[in-house]
């Protein structure tokens, strides 16, 4: 079980006690949603209870639905914040807004939490009515905000069991790709789910990481977390050269597909954390590193410019 296996890497004790005496109800995820509606409360467009219910309703399909057949115990759960922001309310019960997803797992013998994902969907629209019952069936569209929901934990699963195993998340790009699939033919909502929406969208991130192109860019997300953050406590010269690695693999992706919503998201998420590993390598490693850094993520320049001093 890949899950499981993987867990092995924070102790051997907790991998037997993965396999013996795991708790087959628990879920998959710890996620945490703050609902910001303020700007509804200023245009008089909604009701305080209502969006507590809501918050409530997020809250309780992202952690208490099975989305894996793996176990997990408590301290196995993906850790995850929804942060949801409400900006239009042009119909009772239909809302529009946007949305951050931000995905993070801790790194081996160490007290530090990496982020593996972040993801800004600027499409986030749909319905709910405290007093209606929203269903959600993986093979057949039904509505929209647990659509989106589900979508965001199958990515969610993508970079989680792609950091402990090469191309372990497969089977949850394969689902949220299956879940786009249905949207777009369904959807009322189609600007965040179609091809021919916004560049950045729900549709083209699921492209990202179904396309060949990328493989090589989630083949190193395993050489990444894995092989270099999972050993910086004991061999730091090997997780500064495993980053730079993964660097030059970044730079090869994105000559074939520039500007691509994967590479800028994984930018967004890692900056600090890059410049945080680099600072410390020999100075024609930082060179090496300042030369990539600003030709992938040129609007953090000004961060990366220290590794050429």
């Amino acid at each position: 079980m890949e899950r499981g296996m993987k867990k092995s890497l924070f102790s051997i004790l907790f991998l037997l006690l993965a396999f013996i005496s795991r708790n087959v109800a628990a879920q998959e995820f710890q996620f945490t949603v703050n609902l910001n509606y303020e700007q509804l409360v200023a245009q008089q467009k909604t009701d305080p209870q209502s969006m507590s219910q809501l918050q409530t309703y997020m809250n309780d399909f992202l952690n208490n639905t099975r989305w894996t057949n793996d176990q997990f115990n408590k301290e196995e759960k993906i850790k995850c914040k929804l942060n949801v922001n409400l900006t239009r309310s042009l119909a009772q019960g239909n809302y529009e807004g946007n949305a951050q997803l931000i995905v993070s797992r801790p790194v081996y013998n160490s007290n530090y939490e990496t982020v593996l994902f972040t993801y800004v969907d600027k499409n986030f629209t749909f319905t709910y009515l405290p007093s209606t019952q929203l269903y959600f069936n993986e093979n057949s569209y039904t509505e929209e905000l647990p659509y989106i929901l589900a979508y965001y934990a199958n990515i969610a699963l993508v970079f989680d069991y792609d950091s402990f195993s090469k191309m372990g998340g497969s089977p949850y790009v394969q689902k949220a790709f299956n879940l786009v699939n249905q949207a777009r033919n369904s959807s009322p909502n189609k600007r965040g789910w179609d091809s021919n929406g916004d560049s950045k969208n729900r549709y083209w991130l699921i492209e990202n990481l179904m396309s060949q192109q990328f493989i090589p860019f989630r083949e190193g997300l395993y050489k990444y977390y894995r092989l270099g953050l999972d050993v910086a406590s004991q061999n730091p010269l090997e997780t500064r050269a495993k980053v730079l690695e993964f660097l030059t693999t970044l730079k090869e992706v994105n000559q074939l597909r520039p500007a691509s919503v994967v590479i800028n998201s994984f930018f967004d998420a890692k900056s600090d954390e890059l410049y945080k590993i680099l600072i410390e390598a020999q100075p024609n490693e930082r060179a090496q590193a300042y030369t990539l850094l600003v030709n992938l993520d040129p609007t953090k320049t000004q961060l990366y410019q220290k590794l050429s001093m």
